[in-house]
């Protein structure tokens, strides 16, 4: 995992800064965020809208589009995810996804909404990380 100086240090401000998470969406994006730094040459790059979204992108160098998923921590209250993938990167087979057109630049993707952070749920997303990533290497 690589990222620059200065986004790493937004990134942990961002998580330093992140206070009431009774629900768990903090614990949710630090599993997937950690996840992720696990698989090879993938580069973050951390965007803070503060009171509208705070978003991590995860690239891999060799991949085929500007990202393969987007976590963005929507800044509501309380605060809540929602992982989105490119349409065509991942699969569905239990259905929690919404399929957005032209919602992930300019392109449909799927979006699976966190609010607990539900061991099951993430097992889930985590296998479309999976896919996703795959399929950005491939």
């Amino acid at each position: 995992m690589t990222q620059s100086p200065e986004n790493l240090a937004a990134l942990e401000k961002f998580i330093d800064n992140w206070d009431n998470d009774e629900r768990g969406p903090k614990a949710a994006f630090l599993r997937l965020k950690s996840y992720l730094e696990d698989k090879n040459d993938v580069v973050f790059d951390f965007n803070s809208r503060p009171g509208i979204t705070h978003s991590l992108r995860a690239t891999h160098p060799n991949g085929k589009r500007p990202l393969f998923v987007l976590i963005d921590v929507i800044d509501d209250e309380p605060r809540w995810l929602s992982v989105c993938f490119y349409g065509d990167s991942v699969t569905d087979p239990g259905e929690v996804g919404n399929l957005i057109p032209d919602s992930l630049l300019d392109e449909d993707g799927y979006c699976f909404d966190v609010e607990t952070g539900d061991d099951m749920e993430l097992v889930y997303i985590e296998a479309r990380l999976d896919e996703a990533y795959n399929n950005a290497v491939a």
